[in-house]
């Protein structure tokens, strides 16, 4: 079930309290950016480096977030032939995504209480 369908499913079922949804989480990412290891080495060194293969098929998405922190998600393929770059990016953005969720359920549970 998707973050999305989830949010359809508390709608539906007419719950109002405040909570974290799918677009809060989109509103608070100020930028994303996409690399593989071997993007990583390479710019480490400044040239492109011999590297094991597999450095191709890790992809990370940072996303940094409207405050300036920052989350990362990785995707990796286990056979190369299997490789797709878009697909990387989206399961990599998918799992930073999933990191950014108990950090804003934090800060609306701070808010309540404090109310």
């Amino acid at each position: 079930m998707s973050d999305k369908d989830i949010e359809q499913a508390i709608q539906a079922k007419g719950k109002t309290a405040p909570r974290v949804t799918p677009e809060h989480i989109g509103s608070v990412i100020s930028s994303e950016h996409y690399f593989t290891a071997q993007d990583g080495v390479n710019g480490a060194y400044g040239t492109p480096r011999d590297a094991p293969a597999s450095l191709s098929c890790l992809t990370f998405c940072v996303l940094t977030l409207k405050n300036g922190f920052s989350v990362t998600g990785e995707s990796a393929c286990a056979s190369p032939e299997n490789f797709d770059a878009e697909i990387g990016r989206q399961i990599a953005r998918e799992n930073a995504i999933q990191k950014i969720w108990p950090l804003e359920g934090y800060l609306l549970k701070q808010k309540l209480s404090e109310q």
